[in-house]
Order: structure tokens, then sequence, then C-alpha cells
């Protein structure tokens, strides 16, 4: 049960007509964008991975604008609404995944200076058997982050101005499927950098602004008279969903092509210093917004549906205002990962699934046309399935987002121990995928969403320990070098 009662919906802040002014106002500023930017993406690679010339500023920039997802401004709120301060600076572990992907994006670069996405690697390192579990994983939890996106876009909306949830979901979702059918990897970096901007200085100033209005103090003495055990140090389920969702952070971060993408678009040299300064701007940001949740039951404001406790607080405290601010910095946070998403995907499945199957039954490969042509269709695909599934509007953000958490974490082991050990093999990877994902899912229903992770990660890492040293390899990495070079 959670720990707040759950109450008639609030009023909206925003009045509708306000409501879809700002949609129609920023809709339209990110399609233009995104057509001015995409001009550059002349042939597939631009398209794919923006020409691989992509300097510190703005992948530090696209990095933080990619991980401040809505779950960052809506999912930390509710974390702590249900798990106290533990839940909070739990989600802001998720910054650990930054720092620790800054050295592997280097190692990655080097090994694949020709590569465009993760699964490429598994292929070349694991062959087929690592091949189709890793790709089931990686599109599977592809949908899962897009759809959760699309859901919050969709309940921001109707929370903060009464726009109905499947209005404002289509509208958010339409918006990113044009712009990056037409700029590809530059637009979703040109942008980023914008939104990276506006999502910093407006948390700044709700954060600001929300401490001259509520005392911390006040707050404090609230929680420890009515909800003690959100203070709790030794609160059980918030101290598994502390591990459980720094290892979802890595397992998240390391098999997602769109942080591979990232770091083939990166110069030489550029991704371990951009990860690393994103970890850093990232970090305070979920404890910022994790306040937000704690405000909530010290301020009797009812929350009807926990992933909305964040904007919910602020629109309720800084009134028109408040609700301004968090309208323009979840919209862009939104915008930042649901087209992060589409395009990594996509680039994913033209490069790892339509040009093989082409291959497959042309004999040849597909060309730079074909490629952007496969392209344009899987965008609209993606963007089709994830409406269909978050019209539904099941469940809340941490459910729908953290199902995925088993098969991700499990892939935390096959990757480290593939870029930078020769001994892992082909079984190894894929039963700790397997392995890691079942169990991991069992633990999901039988426990809580706070562990699936966490159990996952555990037992694939075993596994893969396990077989490794009953079965060991002699890989060649320089094999790899010349991925890419025809896919």
């Amino acid at each position: 049960m959670n720990p707040v009662m759950l109450l008639a919906d609030a009023e909206p802040i925003l009045n509708p007509r306000d409501g879809y002014i700002l949609l129609t106002i920023f809709g339209v500023l990110w399609i233009a964008l995104g057509l001015w930017w995409g001009r550059r993406a002349k042939t597939y690679e631009g398209f794919a991975v923006a020409g691989r010339n992509v300097g510190l500023a703005l992948g530090t920039a696209t990095a933080v604008a990619t991980w401040i997802t809505s779950n960052t401004t809506m999912l930390a709120p509710q974390f702590a609404l249900q798990l106290g301060v533990w839940g909070a600076l739990g989600y802001a572990t998720a910054s650990f995944g930054l720092f620790a992907f800054a050295p592997v994006s280097g190692r990655i670069r080097t090994l694949m200076p020709h590569g465009f996405t993760a699964v490429e690697f598994i292929r070349c390192r694991y062959g087929i058997w690592g091949y189709v579990p890793f790709l089931l994983i990686s599109l599977f939890y592809a949908l899962t982050w897009l759809i959760s996106m699309s859901m919050a876009g969709g309940k921001l909306l109707e929370v903060l101005s009464g726009i109905p949830y499947p209005v404002g979901m289509s509208v958010v979702l339409a918006v990113c499927v044009l712009y990056t059918l037409f700029g590809g990897m530059y637009a979703v970096i040109g942008t980023d950098f914008i939104q990276s901007l506006v999502i910093i200085v407006g948390l700044i100033v709700v954060a600001l602004a929300i401490l001259s209005t509520v005392e911390i103090s006040d707050v404090h003495t609230e929680l420890q008279q009515r909800r003690p055990m959100l203070l709790s140090v030794f609160f059980p389920a918030a101290l598994m969903s502390l591990f459980n969702n720094m290892l979802f952070g890595f397992g998240e971060i390391f098999h997602s092509n769109v942080w591979w993408s990232r770091a083939f678009a990166m110069r030489e040299g550029v991704g371990p210093k951009a990860y690393l300064l994103a970890g850093f701007l990232w970090l305070p940001i979920p404890i910022v917004a994790g306040f937000l949740g704690l405000a909530a039951p010290a301020l009797d404001i009812g929350i009807s549906q926990p992933d909305t406790v964040g904007p919910l607080v602020a629109a309720t405290l800084l009134g028109n205002l408040g609700a301004l601010l968090v309208f323009v910095v979840v919209f862009c946070s939104l915008a930042s990962s649901i087209d992060s998403l589409l395009a990594a995907t996509a680039d994913l499945i033209v490069g790892d699934v339509w040009s093989p199957a082409f291959r497959a039954v042309r004999g040849t490969a597909l060309d730079d046309a074909g490629k952007r042509r496969w392209s344009t269709f899987t965008i609209l695909l993606l963007g089709a399935i994830a409406w269909i599934a978050a019209f539904q509007n099941l469940g809340t953000l941490a459910t729908v987002l953290f199902f995925a958490g088993p098969m991700v974490a499990s892939c935390i082991w096959p990757i480290l121990g593939g870029l930078y050990f020769r001994q892992p093999g082909p079984i190894a990877a894929a039963s700790a995928m397997v392995s890691g994902t079942l169990v991991g899912l069992v633990a999901y229903f039988q426990i809580g969403w706070f562990v699936g992770s966490l159990v996952g990660a555990t037992v694939s890492g075993i596994v893969f320990l396990a077989v490794t040293a009953m079965m060991p390899t002699t890989f060649h990495f320089s094999t790899m070098s010349y991925e890419g070079d025809s896919a």
C-alpha cells in the first residue's frame, strides 16, 4: 500500500487553454530545430552517429539531458514519497552509471572506431549465442523506456493543465517522432544541448522557489511526527531500492544503444570526459526533485497517482509560475529522452535486424539510401508501438520501467567482461543474461519492483563467473576494429 492516501484528483493548476498554447509553442520549436540541425545529416553515418565528430560541450549536454528523463523529475519524488530519504538518495545513485561508463565509452571507441550499435559488439564478441538474448533485451527495454516516457508526458499535461491523458501523450510522442525523423542524431544532440540548459536552469529556479516557501525544518518535523519511517535509516524496502536502483542504472547505461551511439558519435577522447562531467551535473538533480516528494505528506497535499507528486507539489506551492516551470522542465526532459530512444533504437534495428535480413535475402548489404529509408520506417513503427501501449495507461512509471530492470542488470557482467577480458565466451554470456533475467523477474513479481535489478545482477554475475571459469576462451580484440564498416 502506498504511504499516502489516494484522494480525488486535484484541480489542474493551469487551464487547458494555457496548456495547449505551451504544448504548441514547444512542439513547433523542437520540430523547427530538428529540421535546422537535420540539414547536416547528408549520409547515414551523419544521421546515425552525427559524423563521429561531437565535441565535449555537446557530448556532455546530450548525456545530461538524456539521463534527466521524466523518471528523474517524476520518479525521484515518487521514490521519496514512498521510500523516504533513502528513496531520493537511491535514485541519485544512478549517477554512478554515468561515472562508470566514462572509461567504458573510451574503450568502446577504441575497439570499434567504425561501430554503430551495442548489438554489433555483442554479435562480434559472443556470436549468435550472445546476440539473440541481448538483442531481445535491448529491444524490450527500449520499448519499455519509450512507453514510460510517453506515459509521463500524458500524466504531466493532465495533472498540470487538465489536457486529457490520451491527447497530451499523443502530441508529445508525435513531436519527438517528427523532429527525430527529420534530423537523426544531429537533431537529437542539438536539441539536447538546449534542453539540458533549460532543464538545469528550470530546476534551480523551482528549487529556490520551493525553499523560499517551505522550511526544511518544518518538513522534517512533520515527517518525524506523522511518517517517521520515511526518515528511518533502517527502512528495509528503501535500502533494497537503493542498491536495486544503482544496479539498474549500471545495466541501463552499459547495455542501451542510447549510450553506445553517443560513444560512437563523440570524437576520440571526448567520451570519458563528457560522461564524467555529466555524472557530476546530474547527481544533485534527483535529490532536489526528491524533496518535493518528502514535502507532500507534510503539507497535506492529496496525491491520486504517486508518480505525479513532484509536478503537483511544485505547482500547488508556486501556483501558475510553478506549473509553468514544471511544465517546461518535464517537457524538455521527456523530449530529450524520447528522441534519443527513437534514434538509437532505430539505428539498432536497421543495423542489427533489417540489414542482416536484407543481406540474407538479397545477398548484398543495404546501401546508404536504403538505410535512411528503413530508419524512417523504423522510427514511425516505434512511435506507433509506443503510442498503442502508452494509451492503455497501465501502472505507475516505476512499475512499468523497472519491469525491465532484471533484464538490463543481467547484461552488466557480459558487457564488462567482454570489453576487458579475453576469457569470457558465448555460453557464459548467454547463460548469464538468461538466468539473471528469469530469476530477477521472479523476484520482481514475488517480492517487488525494488529488488528485481538487484537479484538479476547478482545471479547473472555468479553464473557468468562460474561458466567462464569452466569454459574459458581466447578472444582476439583486434577482430573488432573493422566492425561497422559494412553494417
